[in-house]
């Protein structure tokens, strides 16, 4: 199965930064691999600005989509959009708009449904609060995520789209999950999915303050295949050794 280390860029740089993270992240090698794809998903200002510096050697992604067509949604982006401008991924549900935005799992869901259906690959983001860990509850605030999502998309969809747990508790805090925690959560999803009937594996990432420091025992979980990276995708260097670490933990 294909893993993947996905940069998420939030709401950072402009395009000449931009054109300069992505000239600096190809002079340190980062580049997709037949093991390991790369994916950046910059805001969406700087993505027909990066189009040309992107492609086989590293994919573009956006960091979300709008569940319509078409329509009046007043600052909203269509899937259709994004794959006009080149992107071939999107993440939906990120965890920061579930709390900014209050999006739903049903909300996620139809996201998902309307960009594999565009021609985009869903990155789907699921996760636990700090309190709902200390309640002991994370296993079932996830699979409660994953059945909300997968009722509104569908087992197909899902079955095509890769997810990402993300800790709430440690994104963006410098904390990161345990290589334990994060082996524990991604079998237990991994399992969720089998008993929703997913015909194939679907790939799981770990996001939540993903730094090269801990990427190599990440990596070496039986069931995390990849990394969603947060402001560490923002430097040229920490973000190429956390590439190369997926290259050496899985060629």
């Amino acid at each position: 199965m294909k893993k993947f280390i996905v940069g998420n860029w939030k709401m950072n740089l402009t395009q000449a930064a931009a054109r300069e993270l992505i000239h600096a992240l190809h002079a340190n090698g980062v580049r997709s691999t037949e093991q390991v794809a790369v994916v950046i998903c910059p805001p969406f200002t700087v993505l027909q600005a990066l189009r040309e510096h992107t492609g086989e050697l590293i994919a573009l992604g956006a960091q979300n989509c709008h569940a319509a067509e078409k329509g009046a949604y007043t600052g909203e982006i269509s899937a259709q959009m994004l794959t006009d401008v080149g992107c071939t991924y999107v993440i939906v549900g990120h965890s920061e708009r579930r709390r900014d935005q209050h999006e739903s799992d049903h909300q996620i869901g139809r996201k998902a449904h309307r960009a594999l259906t565009s021609g985009l690959r869903p990155i789907i983001c699921v996760g636990e609060s700090l309190e709902e860990r200390q309640q002991g509850i994370t296993r079932t605030v996830i699979t409660s995520q994953l059945n909300g999502i997968i009722d509104a998309a569908s087992e197909e969809v899902v079955a095509s789209s890769i997810i990402a747990y993300e800790p709430v508790w440690a994104i963006g805090t410098g904390l990161a999950a345990s290589t334990d925690q994060a082996q524990e959560v991604h079998h237990d999803i991994r399992l969720h999915l089998e008993s929703r009937g997913m015909p194939s594996p679907v790939p799981i990432l770990y996001g939540g303050s993903v730094t090269s420091v801990h990427a190599s025992m990440l990596f070496d979980c039986p069931d995390v295949d990849g990394a969603l990276v947060g402001g560490a995708s923002l430097n040229a260097v920490e973000f190429a050794a956390i590439v190369h670490a997926a290259n050496e933990a899985w060629s």
